[in-house]
C-alpha cells in the first residue's frame, strides 16, 4: 500500500466552522489538511472578515488564502429565519461545530452546545474567545494584541528599557489554534471510545499563558518577573544573536561544554579562566560583558564565515535572516514549506507547507481556498434542498455565491 492509499486521519469527519480572523481559521485549516470536511458558514456579501485584507489577486485576498484552504464555502444569513434553521440541519448533521462570536452570541441564536446537543448528543463543540466563556472578562472582545499584553508577553519583548513589543506575528491567536486542533483531536478519541460529545472553551490569553513555561518558573520559583531581554535567554548565557560584519549570527552555547567550544572557537580560549564567565550563573550575571567581548570578535566576520567557523566546532548557531530570505534557505525548501495550488480565481498561488510528516499518513489540502459562497448550492444540496428551492434562497438574499458562473 502506498501513502496516496492510506486514508487521511480525519477522512469522514465532518466540521461546520463559524471562525473568523485567524484562530479558528487556523484551526480548521488543519483539520482539513488531516482529511476532514470543513464547511466554512460565511455571512452572504461579506464573509470572513479575513477576506479584506490584502493583498489581492484577481479580487481574492492572498491573506484569506493562507489559513482556509481544503474549506468549502456555504453563505447563509443568520439574521433570517430559515438561513439560521438551515445552519442548524448543517450543525446537527456534523461531527463538530466550533465558533468565535462573543460569548452569548451562539446561544442568542440557538446555535450553542446545549442547544446542538439536545439534537446530537454526541457533538463535539468548540468556543474560541479572547478571554474564555467564564470569568470577569468574558464579555469583553479580544484580539491577539489585547491577549498579548494581558499575558504579559508585550513586557517580555523587546530591547531592555523599551516600549512594550508585539511579538512580530499573531502569536496568541496561533496558540489558541493549535489548543483547539490536540484539543478537540483528544475530544475525538473520548467520543471513539465512549460515545460521548462534549464542550471545548479555548481563550487566547490562557493558550499563550500555557507555553510560557521558563517564564513561569522563574516567577513561580524566584519571584521575578520576566522583564524585556532582547535575544537573549532568560536561564543560560550565551544564548542570543551576536553582531557580525554584515548582520548577526546566533549562537546557543548555555552549557559549560558548549561554552568552551564557542570560546575555542572564536579565538579566545582564556574566556573559560575569566571567573565572569566561569559557570552559567556568572555569565548570566555579568551578561552584559559577556555580550559586549563576543560581539567584539563577531563583528570582525560577515554572518556565513562564522557559521562556517562555529559550525565545524560543534556550537549550536544560525542565521538571523528576514522573512523574505527564508523561502530561499536551502534547508526550509528541502523540507516543503513552500506548497503551491491552482486557484480558479487567483491562479498558482503559494501557501506554507505541511510542518508534520509522516511516515504512513497522507496530509494534504484537498483544495485551495474557497471564494465566497462557492460550495453554497453543493452543500444545501446534500441537505436535501432541490435546485428551485435552492434558486429561492438565492433570491431572498438566504444564500449567495459570489460567483455563480463558475460552479
Amino acid at each position: 500500500m502506498t501513502q496516496a492509499d492510506i486514508p487521511l486521519p480525519l477522512q469522514g469527519f465532518r466540521v461546520l466552522d463559524f471562525t473568523r480572523f485567524l484562530a479558528g481559521p487556523y484551526c480548521t485549516m488543519v483539520l482539513a489538511d488531516l482529511g476532514a470536511d470543513v464547511i466554512k458558514l460565511e455571512q452572504p456579501g461579506s464573509g470572513d472578515d479575513s477576506r479584506v485584507f490584502g493583498p489581492f489577486r484577481n479580487g481574492e485576498s492572498y491573506s484569506f488564502a493562507q489559513v482556509n484552504r481544503g474549506k468549502r464555502s456555504v453563505c447563509l444569513d443568520l439574521k433570517q429565519p430559515r438561513g439560521l434553521s438551515l445552519a442548524v440541519d448543517l450543525a446537527v448533521g456534523s461531527d463538530l461545530v466550533i465558533e468565535s462570536f462573543r460569548p452569548g452570541v451562539a446561544a442568542r441564536l440557538g446555535l450553542d452546545y446545549a442547544a446542538v446537543s439536545k439534537a446530537r448528543p454526541d457533538i463535539l463543540y468548540c468556543s474560541i474567545s479572547g478571554y474564555g466563556q467564564t470569568g470577569p472578562y468574558r464579555d469583553r472582545p479580544g484580539f491577539d494584541i489585547m491577549a498579548q499584553g494581558l499575558t504579559g508577553l508585550m513586557r517580555m519583548t523587546g530591547t531592555p528599557g523599551g516600549r512594550p513589543a508585539k511579538v512580530g506575528f499573531a502569536v496568541n491567536d496561533i496558540a489558541a489554534g493549535v489548543t483547539a486542533v490536540y484539543s478537540i483531536l483528544a475530544a475525538q478519541l473520548v467520543r471513539s471510545h465512549t460515545g460521548a460529545g462534549q464542550f471545548i472553551d479555548i481563550s487566547l490569553v490562557d493558550a499563550l499563558l500555557a507555553w510560557t513555561v521558563w517564564e513561569a518558573g522563574a516567577l513561580f520559583g524566584r519571584g521575578e518577573a520576566p522583564a524585556q531581554t532582547g535575544t537573549r535567554h532568560r536561564l543560560s548565557a550565551p544564548y542570543q544573536a551576536y553582531r557580525t560584519a554584515d548582520g548577526y549570527v546566533t549562537i546557543g552555547a548555555g552549557t559549560d561544554r558548549l561554552w568552551r567550544r564557542t570560546a575555542g572557537a572564536l579565538g579566545c580560549p582564556h574566556w573559560c579562566a575569566d571567573p565572569r564567565f566561569a559557570d552559567n550563573d556568572a555569565r548570566l550575571a555579568h551578561i552584559e560583558e559577556l555580550e559586549a567581548e563576543i560581539e567584539a570578535v563577531t563583528s570582525t566576520r560577515t554572518t556565513a564565515s562564522w557559521m562556517e567557523i562555529l559550525d565545524a566546532a560543534g556550537v549550536p548557531c544560525g542565521p538571523v535572516l528576514s522573512y523574505d530570505q527564508v523561502f530561499a534557505d536551502p534547508q526550509v525548501q528541502a523540507r516543503g514549506m513552500i506548497a503551491e495550488t491552482d486557484h480558479p480565481i487567483m491562479g498558482t498561488i503559494k501557501t506554507l507547507g505541511q510542518p508534520a510528516k509522516f511516515s504512513r499518513s497522507q496530509v494534504r489540502a484537498s483544495r485551495p481556498s474557497p471564494w465566497l459562497g462557492q460550495h453554497s448550492r453543493e452543500v444545501l444540496a446534500e441537505l436535501g434542498l432541490d435546485t428551485a428551492e435552492i434558486g429561492s434562497l438565492e433570491q431572498a438574499g438566504i444564500t449567495y455565491d459570489a460567483h455563480p458562473g463558475m460552479a
